[in-house]
């Protein structure tokens, strides 16, 4: 069953890292491909993730040292105010459009939650609850059919195909990641 596409898409532009130094500057895990269009002085992202701390923030300034992204937010004064804000995410709302004239079958990590994961031959695995990111690969999560959680490994060879508007994502998954045996496989309570 497929959701009508949004006129919108809500997309992660980075993470707040560790506070830097005493004035307020955080490191930034950066989640964007184009983080020099991004992360200009004025932006204004809304933040998710944190409690108690600003619902948005300012950009200021930013820097970038040995390939480490920098930032400093107007409303983060000094290093407890920033170390207030590690693992928080800052996203932006974009026009759905504008950002997909160039690549119309692009799509953001947000729009892959609730996507049906199945198999080129239709063998429906589970569905999609998020994407969680690290160095090496981005890694699929997927609630499995018999409830499980499952990491699947989010590279084209394992999947192949993504259809935003159809509802499903192929996947084509190595031997027995999805046998309820496997190690990278956790039964948890959480409804995704």
């Amino acid at each position: 069953m497929s959701s009508p596409v949004s006129e919108t898409v809500t997309v992660v532009v980075g993470t707040i890292g560790k506070a830097h130094g005493l004035k307020g500057e955080v490191s930034l895990i950066v989640r964007t491909d184009i983080p020099e269009e991004r992360l200009v002085k004025g932006a204004e992202f809304d933040v998710e993730g944190t409690e108690g701390g600003p619902a948005r923030l300012t950009l200021t300034s930013t820097r970038v040292q040995q390939g480490r992204w920098y930032a400093k937010f107007a409303e983060v004064q000094g290093r407890t105010a920033a170390e207030g804000l590690r693992g928080a995410d800052l996203t932006l709302e974009l026009d759905r459009e504008e950002e997909f004239e160039e690549d119309p079958d692009a799509w953001y990590p947000e729009e892959l939650k609730g996507l049906e994961v199945r198999t080129d031959e239709g063998r429906v695995l589970g569905t999609v609850i998020g994407l969680d990111h690290y160095p090496a690969q981005d890694l699929l999560i997927v609630r499995a059919v018999d409830g499980r959680r499952v990491m699947l490994p989010f590279v084209e060879e394992l999947v192949p195909e993504v259809d935003i508007e159809g509802g499903f994502v192929v996947a084509d998954p190595p031997g027995g990641l999805f046998d309820p045996e496997n190690a990278l496989s956790e039964r948890d309570g959480a409804k995704g």
